[in-house]
């Protein structure tokens, strides 16, 4: 009797990889092994992104395009953000597709259904799909994400609209979960959720997100609890989408006692006023003492952030004011990305939207600043030692590239996957760098 076969397509962000990765532990549970090509499988599911518009465009031609590709009798099968926001109506305007399943629904429902959607009667996150089990592991690294949905209501943001509110898991079974990727081969585990700094702060009933920044009264900020256990099964602990008011000093000193001093800080922008239109914390000056603080402790931390250029109301003097900061700050790596009008969030009803070119002429000038300043940062590493952690056949990362998102360290081929070995930079080329294996001292 011949297997079922699947293929599975992710779409997104690292927490839609997450997501994958319990999708193909329920799919394996039932029977199904990963097919070498879409063509092959019985079942082609697409786990869809739907953030911003150029999110969603890619997962609409990947679905037409899996359409074409997937066998006659095969079925079709959309998922993720977009399946869960836009259900029946996604269905109608796709007759491609066989089923849309939202979050922790059954891919492999009876033929006869079409929409399979999630229930929040609380409004918080699905807690189906935070519970189920994932697939093995098969790479040096894995995501490990701790909470679903958000509590916040940034002035640009839908997720919390379709995800829910905050759902937090409990810390025994994410350590549970860590020591399960340990024993399997892991070595690098990356910790994520929407705001990952109020992970276990879960709001009740309609209260607002809980603020951490500067708590002094011990255990306040449960996340770093949970930072110190990790580190202690696994060689390497990650944090991804820090919420910079949740950038506590006790955090803080968590993150550099893990030994990977990588701050990943969900900015936005600079401006006090423009932050405040978007519904959001901070400002330059309080960004800028967080990251001095820690570059005082530890001079060699590396920054990662984000930023949204366009959104409505920004000013010549709000641009001025993010370019400023990024030269101030001097991130190693970041992000731009242009203003998506959503439907439903706060700023689909404010006035004074930019114009379309003008927010892409604005974060193409932006975006060519960091470059700058990204590769000076690069290249300042030839001629520096790195433990780097071997990924894939040539493919290694030291504690200053996070997977996925950053560059790579070009490492002899020949060195297996999960070696952990010291190298010397050599070269740059662009945002990658060329390491050298250094042998062991007689």
């Amino acid at each position: 009797m011949s297997e079922n076969r699947y293929w599975l397509a992710t779409l997104g962000c690292a927490k839609n990889e997450v997501d994958s990765d319990k999708l193909i532990g329920q799919l394996v549970a039932e029977g199904y092994v990963e097919a070498d090509d879409p063509g092959d499988a019985d079942l082609v599911v697409v786990n869809t992104c739907a953030f911003i518009d150029s999110a969603r465009e890619e997962s609409i031609e990947t679905v037409l395009s899996l359409a074409d590709a997937k066998a006659p009798a095969a079925r079709l099968v959309v998922t993720g953000c977009m399946a869960e926001r836009y259900g029946q109506q996604l269905a109608d305007s796709l007759p491609e597709v066989d089923l849309v399943a939202g979050f922790g629904a059954s891919l492999t429902a009876p033929a006869a259904t079409r929409v399979v959607l999630s229930e929040r009667r609380d409004g918080r996150a699905n807690q189906l799909l935070l519970d189920l089990p994932r697939s093995l592991a098969n790479r040096p690294w894995a995501y490990v994400k701790v909470a679903e949905g958000c509590d916040r209501r940034c002035g640009f943001c839908a997720i919390p609209s379709f995800r829910g509110n905050q759902r937090s898991r409990s810390a025994p079974q994410i350590i549970a979960e860590i020591e399960q990727l340990a024993e399997q081969g892991t070595k690098e585990v990356v910790l994520i959720a929407q705001d990952l700094a109020s992970w276990a702060l879960d709001r009740n009933g309609e209260g607002e997100a809980i603020e951490v920044l500067d708590a002094t009264t011990p255990g306040s900020q449960p996340l770093v609890e949970l930072t110190r256990a990790a580190s202690q099964v696994i060689e390497r602990v990650r944090l991804l989408y820090l919420y910079p008011s949740g950038l506590t000093e006790s955090l803080i000193d968590a993150i550099l006692a893990t030994d990977v001093p990588y701050f990943d800080l969900s900015l936005q922008h600079a401006s006090a006023s423009h932050l405040r239109r978007m519904r959001r914390w901070g400002n330059a000056e309080k960004f800028l003492d967080r990251i001095e603080r820690i570059r005082d402790d530890a001079p060699d931390a590396t920054f990662r952030s984000s930023f949204i250029v366009g959104y409505p109301g920004e000013t010549e003097d709000d641009h001025d004011q993010l370019l400023a900061f990024i030269e101030a700050a001097q991130l190693d790596w970041a992000g731009f990305f242009p203003f998506s009008n959503e439907e439903g969030t706060y700023a689909a009803d404010l006035d004074h939207h930019v114009d379309p070119e003008l927010a892409l002429e604005r974060m193409a000038e932006v975006s060519a600043l960091q470059d700058e300043i990204t590769q000076r940062s690069r290249e300042a590493m030839i001629g520096q030692e790195f433990r780097v952690l071997v990924d894939a056949a040539g493919v290694a990362r030291s504690v200053h590239e996070a997977p996925d998102i950053d560059g790579i360290i070009e490492v002899p081929a020949s060195i297996a996957p999960g070696t952990f070995l010291d190298v010397e930079i050599t070269d740059s080329k662009g945002y990658d760098l060329v390491g050298k294996k250094i042998e062991k001292r007689s």
